[in-house]
């Protein structure tokens, strides 16, 4: 029985978590993999990228960082990549092996990976010509691999969107549905392939060219169970949950919820272009503005949940990613568009905890709000 994962994007990020995670599996003597690496553009830029996957001797990934206070620095080969595909180049060969040998399906195409062409609305969807974009793509290989009875599928989807499974595959039905699919495939699709949402954190810091990446020690897959689903192997980063939500809620309201109140900080005060969020940390009047949100308005709020303990663990494994000294993460990238960001990470905690029956007691993260002029609440993820 196949244990092939068929991987949607090249992305350095793929490389050092999914990727390395089944490296680590089959290290350890679990039946999974190996990895087909598909480029879904047909961008010639990342030509070079997609050649090199697939070497016997594999690619490096470096972990550096601290974990447990300590710092570490190990370099891996990572073996679980046997290839890499151009989806515009090599469609028929995708086509027959993600009939044929596919068991799994991961993806991590962008932000905007989810987005449809106009071109692959319609009938000729499933005209045999390559769709454009990764949904087309993604539709018209399940519907080859319906008609050529292939068996069931599990798609572990790695953008960051909320309910990024559920997101996928209605947009896998929605164009099936404008292509006038048989009713046959609509079934197939949702009785025997499991579309997962899945939460992914890990900071992935540096391309090593042409394939490879420098990563932070800490990583997490949390995967939401649903009937059907097994998880594809078994690995200390990989957590099979009931429940997305309290991840979710950690990595916005902490992790992202810190970095926005550092950006709001060096915005406000005109600190250095370059600045990172290592070396702002390093100022310790600031650090200790921080320490005092997490502590005073931000683990309260998530007591308010009955998640205090978890929050708190998170706090202090969130300051030791923070201070990462081999992780260079300009403050400025954070600070891009702001506002939204404080929207989604600050203005949503505050809106999160008053469900909860409680009004919270948060005076910075109010007065954080209330400049930005924002007052429309949401739950969307983000990413830095």
């Amino acid at each position: 029985m196949s244990t092939r994962i068929i991987q949607f994007g090249t992305s350095r990020f793929l490389q050092a978590h999914v990727d390395l995670f089944v490296h680590e599996a089959r290290e350890a003597g679990q039946a999974i993999g190996p990895i087909t690496v598909v480029q879904v553009s047909g961008s010639t830029e990342r030509a070079g990228r997609v050649a090199a996957f697939g070497q016997p001797h594999g690619y490096p990934v470096i972990i550096r960082g601290l974990d447990a206070g300590r710092k570490i620095e190990r370099r891996i080969a990572v073996t679980s990549v046997d290839g890499g595909l151009s989806a515009q180049a090599d469609w028929e060969r995708l086509k027959d092996l993600f009939a044929a040998d596919a068991a799994f399906v991961v993806s991590n195409t962008g932000d905007r990976g989810y987005d449809v062409s106009a071109a692959d609305r319609g009938a000729m969807l499933f005209s045999g010509d390559v769709p454009v974009s990764f949904v087309g793509k993604l539709a018209a290989l399940l519907h080859h691999r319906w008609l050529s009875d292939g068996g069931p599928l599990t798609v572990l989807p790695c953008e960051l969107l909320n309910r990024n499974g559920d997101m996928l595959r209605d947009a896998v039905l929605s164009l099936a549905a404008g292509a006038g699919a048989d009713d046959g495939f609509r079934t197939y699709v949702e009785a025997r392939v499991v579309f997962a949402n899945t939460l992914v954190d890990r900071i992935v810091s540096e391309a090593i060219e042409p394939v490879g990446a420098v990563a932070e020690p800490y990583a997490l897959w949390a995967i939401e169970a649903r009937p059907g689903l097994s998880l594809p192997f078994r690995h200390p980063s990989v957590v099979l949950t009931d429940d997305l939500e309290p991840y979710e809620r950690l990595k916005l309201h902490i992790l992202n919820l810190g970095h926005t109140y550092l950006a709001d900080i060096w915005l406000r005060e005109g600190r250095a272009q370059d600045e990172t969020v290592r070396a702002i940390l390093q100022d310790s009047g600031l650090r200790e503005r921080l320490l005092a949100v997490y502590r005073q308005e931000v683990v309260p709020g998530f007591a308010a949940h009955g998640m205090a303990d978890a929050a708190s663990a998170y706090v202090d494994v969130t300051l030791e990613r923070f201070d990462n000294p081999f992780l260079d993460h300009r403050v400025a990238d954070i600070a891009q568009n702001h506002g939204v960001k404080i929207e989604r990470r600050i203005a949503a905690f505050l809106a999160w905890v008053e469900l909860a029956g409680t009004r919270p007691t948060a005076p910075t993260l109010r007065s954080l709000v209330a400049a930005s002029g924002n007052g429309t609440m949401t739950t969307e993820r983000s990413k830095t």
